[in-house]
């Protein structure tokens, strides 16, 4: 009953609803509602501020809701490392990551579900660096991909896959496109069509435009690369893509890449899971995958690219 109950609480506190609070756990509202509220005669105090609707958790509820989250993930742990000494690894892997990153996530996750075959693997791959530190902390997630940057705590432990680079992806009749490289400095005077602000990926070319002693100003902004590709392939604009995704789509017909100098900048990127141990017996299978997987190699030699002249 404890773990029904708690498990009512968070889903009001995601849902800040009773309504979609209910309808989240396959239960009537009343049911839901009657569970909270023996759950705070239990534990003497508020978790609720109650009105008319929902108003929010108390101080008491926000603490609960902490404890009930690390407690639910503890449960399913348990029970999935359980199942795997019966029977090998089972059940759902979540992994979230940055939008730029997601085409090099099958890397990993091609290898993994291989080895477990029995996992099904549920991918978020529209999430800003943050809200996957987010989610982690919620147990919402069993692992992310994302940039590995200081905004990564002790809280924390990660594994390095690869650096990302960028090129500029151009129309073929584009004259940069004849080119063996572009400074950053020349891609800053072109029409682009660039991520939105405020992402992760974006932030990293802010940062290597400013390097450059240049701003961008896209005329377009987006947050998908599929959207990045498909503005550039009318003829009216370029764009900067992190190299990765050449292995997804390509090159299109009619498009080149060409490296981005001047300089040549990359970003690392990891697999982000949390410290606490022993933690989710999936984490763990995907951080040994991750750690036996050199998506750098994989990712040395790309179709489409033109290669960075020597020296």
């Amino acid at each position: 009953m404890l773990f029904r109950q708690l498990e009512y609480l968070v889903a009001l506190s995601r849902e800040r609803h009773f309504a979609r609070a209910a309808q989240s756990c396959y239960v009537s509202q009343p049911a839901l509602s009657e569970a909270i509220r023996k759950l705070e005669e239990e534990l003497d105090v508020p978790l609720i501020r109650r009105g008319r609707k929902y108003e929010g958790l108390t101080p008491e509820g926000e603490r609960v809701v902490l404890w009930a989250q690390r407690i639910l993930a503890d449960r399913d742990a348990l029970t999935s490392e359980v199942q795997a000494l019966r029977t090998g690894l089972s059940g759902e892997l979540r992994i979230g990551c940055v939008p730029t990153a997601s085409a090099a996530v099958a890397l990993l996750v091609e290898p993994f579900c291989a080895a477990h075959p029995l996992v099904d693997a549920r991918i978020a791959s529209d999430l800003r660096s943050r809200d996957i530190l987010g989610r982690l902390e919620n147990f919402e997630l069993d692992a992310g991909v994302t940039y590995l940057s200081e905004d990564i705590t002790d809280q924390f432990r990660t594994v390095p896959l690869y650096r990302e680079r960028y090129v500029l992806l151009t129309a073929a009749a584009h004259p940069a496109a004849a080119s063996a490289t572009v400074s950053w400095a020349a891609a800053a005077g072109l029409p682009l069509c660039l991520l939105s602000t405020g992402m992760q990926g974006r932030r990293v070319l802010d940062e290597v435009f400013a390097e450059a002693g240049f701003r961008a100003a896209p005329q377009v902004e987006t947050d998908s690369i599929a959207s990045v590709y498909a503005h550039v392939r009318t003829g009216r604009w370029a764009g900067i893509v992190p190299r990765a995704w050449l292995r997804v789509f390509d090159m299109p017909p009619g498009m080149r890449a060409v490296p981005l100098v001047d300089p040549v900048r990359t970003a690392p990127i990891g697999l982000v899971l949390t410290a606490r141990e022993p933690g989710s017996v999936l984490a763990r299978a995907l951080t040994d995958v991750a750690r036996r997987t050199d998506m750098a190699a994989t990712l040395e030699h790309l179709p489409g690219e033109r290669p960075l002249p020597e020296g």
